[in-house]
């Protein structure tokens, strides 16, 4: 049983940012009612190829993408642009815990299903409203993707090859990290407000911009402008304050080498066969290595291209110097602590076949996380739920099926 077994959530939102928060609610085990556009659905469904293969072989037309954060959910194609539909989702929402939504801003309430109409109905309801640039300012009204986000909020000008280098450049990240990162602080405070309500009753609005999100994820680099008034710049895979921390190249391939303090340093020079700039005074410490880091990586770089990846990695591996390999999908998933811990498995599909998943990364000591339901076709569970939650009989979802409601 997940820790939020019996809670309800009303899914309107799409793409990413919203449908990972509600893919962990779900994983923790709360009920989720994803609502759909009849006929088109979730945007994500089809942004393939690649697509999953029935048990034949056979393309099923449900998108990776898709795929990768809708397990769990219960899907409901409700048009709610009808008035029939608008009544429909107020009727769910009486019953919900929480609501989830990340269209323009404005958008749900021109259908009376905006906070304070909805409020009004049950004050016990926390709506999560998620938005490119906040529900107020200047720019409130505009709609936003995450690359976009990634270049406006500075993230790639922090990310990519430094100018004057061969491919010098911003680059975005390689996932929609600004979305990932909504989702993930949608989901923390969704959880923060339903312990708020068991003390207060209340439910609330949640305000949630992609912007301000990856504004305030981009941590130590936004302090270290606010603290010197230099904005930093690109340095590839090298850290801006800590040396030496990045990718190297050997003599089969790279290296990422993460040395986070003296001893790791000193440790490294050692198995390097250059104990003495360990004892350098240009590099004794971390902030002399990073004052000093233009003669340094060079050394080190030298260094690195003498052994192969796996003579650095077993050297260093014993002596606690963080290091890894630079792997891709094939041989992340052919990692022995990947395969160990269990990262990848698979439910069986409604359209035949099995669809592959990633499990949530937490572990309860007491609580178990189950994953029993694949992600759902458009529309599969729309009679189900509309028939237990709101009681309507076989004539009234068959005529809201034909004037076009529901799918």
């Amino acid at each position: 049983m997940g820790p939020l077994q019996g809670i309800k959530v009303l899914d309107l939102s799409r793409i990413l940012a919203g449908p990972w928060a509600t893919q962990c609610l779900a994983d923790f085990g709360a009920t989720i009612w994803k609502i759909e556009k009849p006929g088109a659905g979730d945007d994500t469904r089809h942004w393939g190829p690649p697509w999953l293969k029935d048990s034949a072989g056979r393309d099923t037309g449900e998108a990776a993408y898709y795929l990768s954060s809708n397990r769990g959910k219960r899907s409901l194609a409700i048009d709610f642009t009808k008035p029939a539909g608008q009544k429909l989702i107020r009727g769910l929402a009486q019953r919900a815990d929480v609501l989830i939504e990340n269209f323009k801003v404005g958008t749900l309430a021109r259908y009376g299903l905006g906070y304070d109409d909805l409020k009004a109905l049950n004050p016990r309801l926390i709506y999560c409203s998620i938005s490119a640039f906040g529900q107020d300012g200047p720019d409130a009204g505009g709609a936003g993707y995450d690359a976009m986000i990634q270049g406006m909020s500075g993230l790639m000008s922090v990310t990519g090859v430094p100018d004057g280098e061969p491919g010098a450049g911003p680059i975005k990240v390689g996932v929609a990290v600004s979305d990932l990162m909504s989702g993930m602080y949608a989901l923390s405070a969704i959880l923060g407000a339903l312990y708020e309500r068991e003390k207060s009753g209340q439910g609330q609005a949640i305000d949630l911009s992609l912007l301000d999100t990856q504004v305030a994820a981009l941590a130590n680099q936004s302090l270290n402008y606010l603290i010197s008034g230099v904005p930093p710049g690109r340095r590839g895979t090298a850290h801006p304050n800590i040396v030496p921390y990045q990718a190297f190249a050997t003599a089969d391939g790279y290296l990422m080498l993460a040395v986070g303090n003296d001893r790791q340093f000193e440790e490294f020079c050692g198995v390097a066969g250059r104990p003495e700039f360990a004892k350098d005074d240009r590099y004794r410490t971390n902030a002399r290595r990073v004052t000093n880091r233009a003669a340094l990586v060079p050394e080190i770089d030298r260094l690195c291209r003498q052994k192969t990846t796996r003579q650095w990695l077993d050297a260093l591996a014993p002596v606690g110097v963080p290091c890894g390999p630079i792997n891709d999908l094939a041989e992340v998933f052919a990692e022995q602590q990947v395969k160990h811990r269990k990262m990848r498995f698979d439910l069986p599909h409604s359209t035949g076949g099995q669809v592959p998943q990633v499990r949530n990364p937490i572990l309860y000591s007491r609580t178990t996380l189950e994953y029993k339901d694949p992600p759902p076709l458009l529309g599969q569970h729309t009679a189900e739920v509309l028939k237990r939650e709101l009681g309507l009989a076989a004539g009234e979802l068959q005529s809201l099926k034909t004037d076009g409601t529901i799918g």
